[in-house]
């Protein structure tokens, strides 16, 4: 039986490093994998590239049609603007998917974004919060919400990369911050029936109810990973990785 290749989307401020934790839990073996970086966060921006919302959602959707050429129908799997962009994708292309599950992030027309959102929301505020952000500073933050230190380090170091602050100032602004209301959240009944949420109880960034409420409107399952944050996939990789081998196996 062939096993299903998986692609892995990354969120915001992160890299493909954020799911080392996950991938070694998972020990996928012989199955595809594509672990891809965001266009602009580890490498310059692609020229002509405008990293707006719409953008990544194309590129993802590029990224899977890859995959599937290869390998056939794909489980894509996001975490954070890693999420909202999977799930964009799949209900672009749900002929490419067989199935998708996000973390800590998802498409809601309720959601209006968390404070750091609003701020690189804000012509020349949003500049000015990037400038001030120190990688150190951002390292030791990361860490203590539960980042593994040395992905936090490793993450915080790309801050150097100018095309990286740029990238994510663009995506959030064609977000209007983190507001789907009027676009994509209108669209969440063309997402695959086979869906699954898996949230850090303890996320500040978008809380556990935003979750529960998708859940419930949408009939997707939920899974709730206690003691862990935003990034429960780095945090909580053990029980991750059986919540996601627990849902592929239930296909």
């Amino acid at each position: 039986m062939m096993t299903t290749a998986k692609l892995f989307l990354h969120g915001v401020p992160d890299s493909p490093a954020i799911w080392r934790p996950l991938l070694a839990a998972l020990d996928l073996g012989d199955t595809p994998v594509a672990i891809p970086a965001l266009p602009g966060f580890t490498s310059p921006l692609p020229a002509g590239f405008p990293a707006t919302k719409e953008a990544y959602a194309d590129w993802a959707v590029g990224q899977a049609e890859a995959l599937v050429a290869a390998h056939g129908p794909i489980d894509i799997v996001g975490h954070d603007w890693g999420a909202l962009i999977a799930q964009r994708a799949a209900m672009l292309r749900p002929d490419l998917i067989r199935s998708w599950a996000v973390s800590n992030a998802v498409i809601d027309p309720d959601y209006r974004g968390h404070r750091i959102a609003r701020i690189w929301n804000t012509p020349l505020l949003g500049e000015i919060f990037m400038a001030l952000s120190k990688p150190a500073k951002l390292a030791e933050g990361l860490a203590a919400q539960g980042m593994p230190a040395d992905i936090a380090r490793e993450e915080a170091a790309q801050w150097a990369n100018k095309d990286k602050r740029r990238a994510i100032l663009k995506l959030y602004r064609s977000a209007k911050g983190l507001s789907f209301e009027h676009d994509w959240a209108r669209d969440i009944g063309k997402l695959p029936a086979n869906g699954a949420l898996i949230w850090g109880a303890g996320d500040p960034y978008v809380e556990l109810s935003v979750a529960q409420r998708f859940a419930a409107n949408a009939g997707t399952p939920l899974t709730v990973i206690e003691g862990a944050g935003h990034w429960a996939i780095a945090e909580r990789p053990v029980e991750v990785a059986a919540a996601l081998r627990g849902f592929w196996a239930s296909l």
